[in-house]
């Protein structure tokens, strides 16, 4: 059972997610305010925090830095009515764990967050699990299925096949899964098979003795066998020989490594976890890769799926990313411009995550004031892309009894201001930027429609 901290000016919220977490088994307390959520910080400190970025006339991320303080290792779920982009960049260099867009999609997703944010709470004191977990990033549903089955996985000692596109994380889950393991405590060794000849690699993973072969002039130990009792992770299984297929089958079977030019098999307790880019059953069925080797590592499967099919998280994984970077370069840059932002949603990312965080360290190498701007994605048809061309609004077509028309553009232009705004989190000065318009307009425009001034950002010094 955790302590949960929820804060919100939101009542009807704070009793939502009550019921909620309290359901899962959860100790809750809620505050409305921030001088009432650092107050029960400071008498309790909590073991997870949920926090509304928009608490009135407090500021949300200076909450969130006061509570970081008061407890570090607490992770803080940061909630937001506004856009993703809104604040990411800060709140993930402030640390915040993850963000829940509201309304939530379900109550299943809250639950999931929160089960996520107490495990990587439980290993906090780890520094190397931390920064493994800290990268399994994502509320799209793809990767909160992929979350979901690792969770079932790792308390286990079943194989596990991870796949998905190059770039997309499968050596990191790897390391998640070994870190949220009982195995946590043994090594984690990695080999890629594509990497070496089939003569080195059978020697590297099973060892040799002296004399197997020319310039074997002392016994050594394979990776497998040094692995003892933690998780090996066989990267692109997929491009083993059918030699070396055969001798992991049997190692699979068997738990036993039998050294080049041994007699005699040594017993070992390793876990494995394989990846590859390839569709192994395709490749099974035209015989290139044994069909019982497949069965064999085909116990449990967790597919990543492409950057470009959660592209939800592109905001997430960006914020990430620049708050990674600017960290270890001392910088200070504090956002993403909005023209920026859309160049990051628009792309393609063929490279799926490692484009993205290559893009990411790139940019902030590049960037000398406190914005990421277009130029320094360094992306092609980044502009363009960013400008974007007008909306179309299709045909015009007059009814019989024809239009107000002052009314019509007066709708019209509240609908882009609102739109504006939202995608700003209430920013006016980037607000405008967006549509066009100077500061002085926008503040106008925002008085004449009575739009809610309380959320709104001047974005003035």
């Amino acid at each position: 059972m955790a302590r949960i901290l929820i804060v919100d000016d939101e009542q009807s919220l704070l009793e939502i997610l009550e019921i909620i977490l309290q359901r899962s088994g959860h100790q809750v307390e809620t505050a409305a305010s921030a001088a009432e959520a650092l107050e029960r910080a400071r008498a309790r400190a909590p073991d997870l925090t949920l926090l509304d970025l928009r608490l009135g006339a407090d500021d949300g991320l200076d909450v969130l830095r006061r509570l970081k303080a008061l407890a570090p290792q607490a992770p803080v779920i940061v909630m937001t009515a506004y856009s993703t982009w809104d604040n990411a960049v800060e709140a993930m260099r402030l640390g915040a764990f993850d963000f829940l867009k509201k309304p939530f999609d379900d109550n299943d997703q809250v639950r999931e967050v929160v089960a996520r944010a107490l495990a990587q709470r439980a290993r906090l004191d780890k520094g190397e699990r931390r920064e493994a977990a800290s990268e399994i990033l994502g509320n799209s549903p793809g990767m909160r299925e992929v979350l979901d089955v690792l969770e079932l996985a790792a308390p286990t000692d079943a194989t596990v096949l991870v796949t998905g596109e190059s770039g997309t994380g499968k050596e990191l889950l790897a390391r998640a899964l070994h870190y949220t393991s009982p195995r946590a405590e043994g090594p984690f060794l990695s080999v890629n098979c594509g990497a070496f000849s089939e003569t080195l690699l059978e020697s590297e993973l099973f060892g040799h003795v002296r004399g197997a072969f020319s310039g074997a002039y002392q016994d050594k130990k394979g990776l497998v066998e040094v692995c003892d009792k933690g998780t090996f992770f066989l990267d692109e299984i997929g491009e083993l020989s059918h030699a070396l297929q055969v001798k992991l089958l049997r190692l699979l079977e068997d738990r036993r490594v039998l050294p080049v030019g041994a007699t005699t098999p040594r017993r070992i307790d390793v876990r494995f976890v394989c990846a590859t880019n390839k569709d192994l059953e395709a490749e099974a069925a035209a015989g290139r890769f044994r069909a019982d080797l497949f069965y064999r590592i085909n116990v449990m499967t967790l597919r990543i799926p492409p950057l470009r099919e959660r592209r939800r998280d592109i905001p997430l994984l960006a914020a990430h990313f620049i708050a990674k970077y600017t960290r270890k370069q001392g910088k200070s840059i504090t956002g993403i411009s909005p023209q920026a932002r859309a160049a990051l949603e628009a792309h393609a990312w063929p490279g799926n995550v490692r484009e993205l965080e290559n893009t990411i360290q790139r940019a902030v190498t590049l960037t000398t004031g406190e914005t990421i701007e277009v130029p320094q994605l360094g992306l092609p048809g980044a502009s363009r892309a960013a400008s974007g061309p007008r909306p179309a609004l299709g045909a015009v077509v007059l009814p019989p009894e024809g239009v107000a028309l002052e009314e019509l553009l007066a709708d019209l232009e509240r609908r882009y201001l609102v739109a504006a705004l939202e995608q700003t989190g209430g920013h006016l000065t980037n607000a405008a930027k967006l549509l066009g318009i100077s500061f002085r307009a926008i503040r106008y425009k925002v008085k004449k429609y009575e739009l809610e001034r309380g959320t709104l950002d001047d974005g003035a010094p």
